[in-house]
């Protein structure tokens, strides 16, 4: 409403007929009735989204192929409807299965839809978990929420504005100006461009869930520490869960899975993550990025490397960099403004690749990029891959660690913060 208050509007509409359609899919009593009000639901709900956000790019396409008299129309992208379009559709289709009694309260269904932390980025929260929580709320909160959540917020604030917005700087500057870099410089700030993602993003999500939590609710992790993973399968067993696990459940699943043969198999892994990387932005780059990440998927798959389990921490760390080098490869597409500026970045990184022309740029933006990074992995290294913030609430010392966690956190934050950082990334999706 900050921008286009009228676009409150379309909010409404979503709630108001995925609220409509599961009510008629629990009233009906014939499975043909049950499907059409399924998919006047789904069809209504992505119709929505097809206009605000993939209207244009249909258009660019149809001038590509000549049809040149459809025109383009000058509308914003509201924050977050993809967010809330596909949380919304899992409530339906969790109906329609049968996994899940329809709301009869719209007050209710209208503030899982619109829970405020996570209604612009995230998590993808699913009815089962939240409808629940908010019929049954209880508006004393405890020591214990506030104290976790809080410290979940720092966290997710010190990842933004003291990792995400120091290596942003370093990235943007390079990516915008990238015919003249040498491919060592553009492999770096595709480096700091996979933390810069996974920071901004998981920051958000840390922040959302850390305020759900101040206030008595629980909402579902959104990551896991995804650059340990071990296999990409594991990485997307970590990254963006919320989003992962809706692709798995109302798309791969519903496709046939792994139920029909591997050439089958197959063929929905790469329309599973054609799909998710369509759903991030109205661009083939997006596509390419999603089709990348199908093609590691099924390749893993093909040779049965999901199942390979190593003991030897040398091999463990070999499959995590192995992951890192695949997964930051990926990035590149999805960093770059244009196909052809990522198709050049690639080439510039294996054909000149010159460690002598190497650019710092400014010493002090990459010197808090490094000293950020240090700070980021140190706590994930030795504090929160064996503890999660239950634990330490839990833990022997939680009464003093949690306190202190969050003091340094906003330490880190007033030192290091870059007060001029750029908005979310996951705002534009």
């Amino acid at each position: 409403m900050c921008y286009k208050p009228v676009y409150i509007l379309i909010i409404f509409l979503t709630v108001s007929i995925d609220f409509i359609a599961a009510k008629n899919i629990e009233k009906s009593k014939n499975i043909r009735q049950r499907k059409m009000h399924l998919w006047l639901g789904i069809i209504n709900t992505c119709t929505i989204l097809f206009i605000f956000k993939y209207h244009n790019f249909l258009i660019d396409n149809l001038h590509w192929l000549g049809f040149k008299s459809a025109s383009y129309w000058n509308i914003l992208l509201p924050i977050g409807l993809s967010f809330h379009v596909f949380q919304s559709l899992s409530y339906v289709i969790e109906v329609y299965r049968g996994k899940l009694k329809a709301e009869h309260n719209l007050l209710v269904y209208a503030n899982y839809v619109m829970m405020f932390p996570q209604l612009v980025s995230g998590p993808i929260e699913r009815a089962g978990n939240l409808l629940p929580q908010i019929r049954n709320v209880n508006h004393e909160i405890s020591y214990e929420d506030f104290s976790i959540g809080f410290s979940r917020v720092v966290w997710g604030l010190l990842k933004k504005v003291v990792v995400a917005d120091s290596l942003g700087m370093y990235v943007d500057a390079v990516y915008d100006n990238y015919t003249h870099h040498c491919g060592s410089t553009l492999c770096c700030a595709t480096i700091f461009f996979a933390f810069r993602i996974y920071c901004d993003f998981s920051g958000y999500s840390d922040m959302a869930i850390g305020l759900a939590r101040m206030l008595g609710f629980r909402f579902k992790e959104n990551f896991a520490l995804p650059y340990f993973s071990k296999s990409i399968t594991d990485f997307w067993r970590r990254w963006h869960i919320s989003l992962s696990t809706w692709l798995r459940d109302y798309i791969y699943f519903s496709l046939g899975g792994n139920r029909k043969g591997k050439f089958k198999t197959f063929r929905n892994l790469m329309l599973t993550m054609l799909i998710g990387g369509l759903w991030h932005g109205a661009s083939w780059n997006f596509v390419i990025w999603g089709g990348l990440n199908g093609i590691f998927l099924c390749m893993e798959k093909a040779v049965g490397f999901t199942r390979t389990v190593f003991r030897n921490i040398f091999m463990k760390v070999l499959q995590m960099i192995y992951v890192f080098i695949l997964i930051s490869f990926t990035w590149i597409f999805f960093r770059a403004a244009t196909f052809e500026q990522a198709i050049s970045i690639v080439k510039k990184i294996f054909t000149n690749f010159n460690l002598s022309d190497f650019q710092i740029l400014d010493n002090n933006v990459f010197g808090a990029s490094v000293a950020a990074l240090i700070i980021l992995l140190f706590t994930e290294i030795f504090v929160l891959r064996k503890y999660n913030f239950e634990d330490l609430f839990c833990a022997r010392y939680s009464k003093v660690f949690l306190p202190v966690f969050s003091i340094l956190c906003v330490f880190y934050i007033i030192l290091m913060g870059n007060a001029n950082g750029s908005l979310f990334i996951y705002f534009q999706f």
